[in-house]
This record gives structure tokens, C-alpha cells and sequence, in this order.
């Protein structure tokens, strides 16, 4: 893949500085506050748009690349052909490869597949059906590392702390964090991380993403389409999430707060 960005330097400010009128202490005092930046990301393929992404302006290119992998437009980066970004337009024009075809209307098309003949549906839009993928990974973790995991996040969450409007996804192998992404949404954070890992062509086999936020059923399907056997964070699943995880041999691991956590899913990946 060729990277042919408009400007230089695509990346923008994660923050701004915006005032505030704050009430602290029985009194309302005039002062300023961190925000997290918004942009809008209209990407198009082949010259034909296909979304329009509100992100966090960084690792845009990243985005760009694991948005495309997850919707099944590319499966690996070398299928990009040429990626331009130009913050002051807001586009990403991607050129491919091999020719792309998509229909519009399978964005907002449900499809419902069987849960493993237990009796259980699960509900995916097309294309997710397409490209989610069952996975195998012996991946495992001990009780000290699922708290690892998130621990080795939240040293990285600077925007968060500073804002605390963004959302924080990273990967990691035990002992080790391996990348961390911030974005103001929860799918975008999680596919900076799909982008970098098909780009750099990091092995997936015994990693793990750690999350900060809930395990929407969203959220388990961008997992299960990076390959990863374990989703370990801070808040709780949903049912449709833990249905999906079921089925597509992901551990899900949520409520880790303190010393405690629950393990919903697949729960022979986590020992003592």
C-alpha cells in the first residue's frame, strides 16, 4: 500500500482547550476545560463513497485501513492500492486493487444466523456475517494478568484522564501491551488497533484486547473480526454480546473492578 496524504502531517489535536463556567466549593468560577476533539471522516473507495466516520483525528490512516477490513471491503493491507487523507477536506480516498463492489443497503440489513443449533439466534448486519470468524486461539490468562491487562491501558489513557470523553481499546500479550488506541468511539479505537495490526502484520496468536468500556455486541463482533480469543473489560457485556462471544469462541471477561471480575463466556481461557 501506498500512503499519498494530501498534507503532511494528517493527524490533528486530540484536544482543545474551551471555556467553562464551572461550580466548585458554592461558587461559580470562570476557567477553561479539556475537550476531545470531534472530526468527521468521509471515506471513499474507488471513488465512491462509503461512510462517513466522527473519530478523534489521530491514526487516521489506521482507521481508514481496519474500517475497511472489518466492513470485508479488503482483507489485508496490500490490497490498498493508494490511501490519501486530507485533513482540511475530510475525505480519505482509497484506491484498491482488485475491483469492489458494495450495496448500500446491506449497511442497514440485518442477518440472522443459527447459534451453534443450541436454539439461540444472533443478529448481524450483512456484512458482519460475512466477515466475523470463529476463533480458535488457546490464548489463556491468570486472574493477575486479567488486571494486568487493563492496568498496562490505563497508562496510556492521557486523553482520558485529561477529557474524559473517549474511549480506549488496546492490545496486549500476557506481561506485554502491545499497542493502544484512543478515540471518541468505541468502534473507531478498535479498528486503529485492526489497522495497525494489518498494516505492520503483527501476529495475532496469544493476544488479547482490553477495553474500557461495555462489550456491546458491536464491540464483540470488531473483536471476533481482528482474531483475538479474549475481550477483558471494565464494564459489563450485553446479553446479545455474550451470545455472539458463545458462539464465536470468545472470552468474554467484564466487571473487572478491584480484586474481581466475571468471566461470561468460554471460561477455560482464565485460570488461578
Amino acid at each position: 500500500m501506498s500512503s499519498v496524504p494530501a498534507e503532511p502531517n494528517h493527524d490533528m489535536p486530540q484536544r482543545m482547550e474551551k471555556p467553562v463556567v464551572q461550580f466548585r466549593d458554592g461558587a461559580f468560577v470562570e476557567t477553561t476545560d479539556a475537550i476531545a476533539s470531534e472530526y468527521a471522516l468521509t471515506i471513499f473507495v474507488n471513488e465512491n463513497e462509503l461512510a462517513t466516520i466522527v473519530c478523534t483525528p489521530t491514526h487516521m490512516e489506521e482507521l481508514v485501513v481496519g474500517f475497511l477490513a472489518s466492513e470485508g471491503i479488503i482483507r489485508r493491507a496490500d490490497q490498498i492500492e493508494s490511501l490519501a487523507i486530507s485533513r482540511f477536506m475530510g475525505t480519505a480516498r482509497v484506491t484498491t486493487k482488485h475491483k469492489v463492489t458494495f450495496n448500500q443497503e446491506f449497511y442497514n440489513k440485518r442477518y440472522i444466523a443459527s447459534c451453534c443449533g443450541k436454539g439461540r439466534q444472533s443478529f448481524y448486519f450483512h456484512n458482519d456475517a460475512v466477515t466475523a470468524k470463529h476463533v480458535d486461539d488457546d490464548v489463556q490468562l491468570t486472574a493477575d494478568q486479567v488486571f494486568a491487562v487493563l492496568d498496562a491501558m490505563d497508562e496510556e489513557a492521557t486523553l482520558f484522564h485529561e477529557t474524559g470523553g473517549v474511549h480506549m481499546a488496546a492490545l496486549c500479550r500476557p506481561g506485554e501491551l502491545v499497542l493502544a488506541r484512543t478515540d471518541i468511539g468505541r468502534h473507531n479505537a478498535l479498528d486503529k488497533i485492526f489497522g495497525h495490526v494489518l498494516q505492520q502484520e503483527i501476529p495475532l496468536a496469544g493476544t488479547v484486547i482490553a477495553f474500557s468500556g461495555r462489550i456491546s455486541s458491536e464491540v464483540l463482533l470488531k473483536v471476533a473480526k481482528i482474531g483475538v480469543g479474549i475481550v477483558v473489560a471494565r464494564s459489563a457485556p450485553t446479553a446479545l454480546a455474550i451470545d455472539m462471544a458463545d458462539e464465536l469462541g470468545i472470552t468474554a471477561v467484564g466487571f473487572v473492578r478491584g480484586r474481581s471480575f466475571n468471566v461470561y463466556t468460554h471460561p477455560w481461557r482464565i485460570r488461578q
